[in-house]
């Protein structure tokens, strides 16, 4: 089977084929070290780990860049806010950067350089630029000059004089053209410089990726990836500026996550639904933020709300379920009882992790792959709640064997790594913790509710329901009966 990834330049899915046979070099656009990470953040930090993981799980040797920018004009004046200086507060939130990493349980990339430490490179590569008659020096400033490299706009899929046409050139703007973007910019007064030839200074945002990703992966690699709000115009600037310099490729797959939404709209501080990845940890497992941003095709929106927070807690918890149940078998013993497991659900099974692997290679789509694991949970559910006392050694290895499947596809997506039995309880205890009514009580009224539906008191029913709601607790009702969660304020 081939992995087919949908790339940004092309508008289409490709076979992926490395450079390199079975060695994927991929870098990614990290953090401006200024501030707490969101949700955005950790959907961008997931989706690539789970990415890297489903590549090495499928074993590619994969070689994992990702960057740090911690000098930028938004570090600058936080720094400043906060009279200290743009190193100490970049490193800050960069160590602040892998705690919440650390808690999402995401792996290491193999190498994460930081922009300031490869000053020497970009001004290689600005002063290539120059000699090759692409980039221009005004002032103490250094511009690429767009239409000097006729591509650009390919991998937006933007015309530049449609560009041009909509842009406003400022009174002293010192640019040749208006879309012409700063590779280094001449500094100012109480801000950190470094040396080059044309003036002390500090470098433009988008050269810091081409020249890092050059030195570590070569001038042309694999994959390069980020969110869809870097396609223009960082991506954009960046593959100009490289395929300038390099005369080559800059990159064969480009690879663009959706946006995080909440109510439908974009993630912003101005709108106050900003949240960060400790707003949510504080009350969810750090595995329900996965699976929850794992239940969505990663090129689509993903719109956070308590809803989706609460489906997600109720779907991991019934893989944990499971395992958990067939965990409980481990000590039975076997007898010559007739096998329970039918030739259809035996061969359903046994065709998971194929099917798994159908769904990932379609560019990566872990919504169809969880919908596999639970088809896979429901059959064996059905098949442990039928098992006598000894059960036939065939249903038990049958079991067993579908368990180790499930966490072993799971864990691509960073699913399943807890002890099943202790993440239940610690979710149980989660979610007693606070409310004022006994858990007793709780399914006492919730029997109540069901003997009042089946003899179709509506009215019983509701007040039951309204009365369970004034203690914070939801019902829901599915095929498999009703479930109840608590409701946070």
């Amino acid at each position: 089977m081939t992995i087919r990834i949908y790339n940004t330049l092309t508008g289409k899915k490709e076979p992926l084929e490395p450079i390199e046979p079975n060695h994927v070099k991929l870098y990614v656009c990290g953090i401006t070290s200024y501030d707490y990470c969101h949700i955005g953040h950790a959907r961008s930090s997931l989706a690539f780990d789970m990415i890297v993981k489903y590549l090495r799980y499928r074993d590619f040797k994969v070689t994992y860049i990702r960057n740090f920018t911690d000098i930028d004009d938004k570090i600058i004046k936080r720094a400043a806010e906060q009279n200290t200086t743009s190193e100490e507060l970049a490193n800050r939130f960069i160590d602040e950067f892998y705690v919440d990493m650390d808690q999402l349980g995401i792996d290491r990339p193999t190498m994460e350089p930081k922009a300031t430490e490869h000053i020497q490179e970009m001004v290689d590569l600005i002063a290539e630029l120059i000699e090759k008659g692409v980039a221009y020096q005004a002032g103490n400033d250094v511009y690429f000059a767009v239409d000097k490299f006729p591509e650009y706009g390919k991998l937006s899929h933007r015309n530049l004089e449609d560009m041009q046409a909509g842009a406003r050139i400022s009174i002293n703007e010192l640019k040749q053209n208006p879309m012409d973007f700063v590779l280094w910019k001449g500094s100012k007064p109480g801000e950190p410089k470094w040396e080059s030839p044309w003036g002390d200074g500090r470098p433009g945002w988008h050269i810091e990726c081409s020249a890092m990703s050059k030195k570590y992966l070569g001038e042309t690699f694999d994959i390069h990836g980020g969110g869809k709000d870097l396609i223009f115009p960082h991506h954009e600037n960046e593959l100009a500026q490289s395929e300038a310099a390099n005369c080559c490729d800059f990159v064969n797959t480009w690879i663009h996550h959706g946006f995080v939404t909440i109510r439908d709209e974009k993630m912003s501080k101005s709108l106050n639904n900003f949240l960060t990845i400790r707003d949510l940890l504080a009350h969810y497992h750090p595995e329900i933020l996965r699976f929850f941003v794992f239940s969505t095709h990663y090129r689509n929106p993903l719109d956070f709300s308590e809803t989706a927070m609460q489906d997600a807690t109720a779907g991991l918890e019934r893989l944990y379920s499971c395992i958990h149940t067939i965990d409980q078998l481990e000590d039975r013993g076997t007898s010559d009882a007739e096998a329970i497991a039918k030739e259809k659900d035996i061969n359903k099974l046994n065709s998971m992790e194929n099917r798994f692997q159908q769904a990932m290679d379609n560019d990566f789509n872990t919504a169809q792959a969880q919908s596999i694991l639970f088809d896979s949970v429901k059959i064996l559910n059905r098949i442990a709640a039928a098992l006598p006392e000894s059960p036939a050694a065939s249903d038990l290895q049958l079991l067993k064997e579908s368990r180790e499947t499930i966490k072993r596809l799971a864990g691509v997506m960073g699913l399943l790594s807890e002890d099943a039995a202790n993440f239940l309880d610690n979710q149980k205890k989660k979610m007693l913790a606070g409310i004022d009514i006994e858990e007793a009580t709780i399914q006492k009224l919730i029997e109540e509710r069901y003997t009042a539906r089946k003899e179709k008191n509506w009215a019983r029913s509701d007040e039951i329901r309204d009365e369970l709601l004034a203690h914070n607790i939801e019902l829901k009702d599915g095929p498999e009966g009703t479930t109840w969660t608590v409701r946070r304020n």
